[in-house]
């Protein structure tokens, strides 16, 4: 505590902010790691751990064709907050929904609010009873009541076609990118990384700018959401395969829809990992991440100490060790500052989200203090094709709390194919006994969505 403090003043009087975080050689990381560095930009270096299996000559023939599911939906915004999303018959929803009398849905409706989801719309005062009529005027019936008719302040159509098939790692087509959040690395998915690559899948691992060992350019701007975007585009151009499969943590889940958002063709599936509700990021005008960064790094211990108690269930050994090896919450202050304070993104509300037709898995730590519960609950409500599995013993760093659990539910995400020709039972992904499962989406036979936790 005391070095940091010394080391935070130093930091103020010289303006230097300490524990920069420097790439590594190239030589430090050995071949058979897969380790590999990418300038992204000229002076912007990230390391990427990729790891290609060796597949035999004649790897398993793969099933180009999939299922093909037919994505329609009619999203529209109104001037006073109200989302309205149409489920318009397609081949997706109607073989994972179920009326209650067993028919198959066709179609659906949605309205939400958007301006304060936390609450139920309220609904009106019921009118007071009118006046007792003469005889002569009850045979008349009154006429209808007129609904002006609200002039939409945007309306976004969708109407695609896709095929939804079944990823193995035997598959040369299929690659895994996995993004981490804010003070973070690549080495917090050590467990997924050797788990995924020893089934024969190709895995793609980047550590973010200022992050583990890529560079960290001493400039804010270097950290914004668009300059990070950009670096994971470059990225996933230029180790994309023909499907590839994205999974973010925390902040990494924004990238993930981002991407997928841009390359709807070549990303098959996302899955989302405490990564929180669909709203358009912007910083915290009063967050302690405002302070300076000499503040910050006199703070350190503090910070330290309250991620790891946010971030984990337990707080013991264990988890302390976890921490050091997954090389997490290792940053220097401003790197911290730069990150927390970029991240604008105002493209990325709800609509944004409600457009996207790839599958998706929501993994949620049932401890998470960082995302609230609700927050996953409200991303399967606006997201199209969703699933949410909740895991009881798990926090915010539920991959590493929870690898086997976590690399299960990858797994059979990755191996799943909706069946539509099974009409008597909803086909998901099958249950684990740790895990509280729900197959969470943005539709209820034409009721009003609130934001309390849906049951189906």
């Amino acid at each position: 505590m005391l070095t940091s403090i010394t080391e935070g003043i130093l930091c103020c009087l010289t303006g230097k902010s300490g524990n920069a975080v420097l790439p590594v050689e190239p030589s430090d990381a050995a071949p058979s790691d897969g380790f590999e560095f990418v300038e992204v930009k000229p002076g912007r270096v990230l390391r990427v751990r990729h790891v290609l299996p060796e597949r035999s000559a004649n790897p398993e023939l793969q099933q180009e064709q999939g299922t093909s599911v037919h994505c329609k939906r009619k999203i529209t915004v109104y001037r006073n907050g109200q989302l309205v999303i149409e489920n318009l018959g397609d081949v997706l929803r109607s073989e994972i929904l179920h009326c209650p009398n067993g028919e198959v849905e066709q179609c659906s409706t949605v309205e939400v609010e958007l301006a304060d989801y936390f609450t139920a719309p309220s609904s009106p005062e019921p009118k007071p009873a009118p006046p007792s009529l003469p005889a002569s005027d009850q045979q008349k019936p009154a006429p209808p009541p007129r609904r002006r008719r609200r002039k939409p302040k945007r309306t976004v159509l969708i109407d695609s076609e896709r095929c939804i098939s079944s990823c193995k790692g035997t598959h040369s087509d299929v690659a895994l990118f996995f993004i981490h959040g804010v003070g973070g690395s690549l080495d917090i998915w050590g467990r997924q990384l050797d788990f995924f690559s020893k089934l024969g899948y190709e895995v793609i691992a980047p550590d973010l700018a200022g992050h583990g060992a890529s560079t960290a350019p001493q400039i804010a701007a270097a950290y914004t959401f668009y300059a990070l975007a950009e670096d994971l585009r470059a990225i996933f151009k230029r180790y994309a395969r023909k499907r590839n499969i994205l999974i973010g943590h925390s902040y990494g889940v924004s990238f993930c829809t981002f991407l997928a958002h841009e390359y709807p063709e070549q990303v098959h599936k996302v899955v989302m990992i405490n990564g929180g509700g669909p709203t358009a990021l912007e910083p915290s005008l009063c967050s302690i991440f405002q302070l300076p960064s000499c503040v910050l790094h006199c703070l350190s211990p503090c910070l330290a100490w309250s991620f790891l108690k946010a971030g984990f269930a337990r707080q013991g050994a264990k988890e302390k060790q976890l921490l050091k090896e997954g090389n997490a919450f290792n940053v220097s202050p401003f790197v911290l500052r730069a990150m927390m304070s970029g991240q604008y993104w105002p493209e990325g509300d709800e609509v944004y989200h409600a457009e996207l037709t790839v599958p998706i898995l929501l993994v949620h730590g049932l401890y998470d203090k960082f995302v609230p519960m609700d927050e996953d609950q409200r991303m399967a409500e606006i997201l199209l094709f969703a699933f949410l599995k909740v895991i009881e013993e798990g926090s915010h760093m539920v991959m590493m709390e929870c690898p086997d659990t976590v690399n299960t539910l990858l797994h059979e995400f990755f191996l799943w194919e909706p069946d539509i020709t099974r009409k008597d039972c909803v086909d998901d992904i099958p249950v684990t006994p740790t895990v509280t499962t729900d197959t969470m989406t943005d539709e209820n036979t034409g009721t009003q969505i609130s934001n309390k936790p849906v049951n189906k």
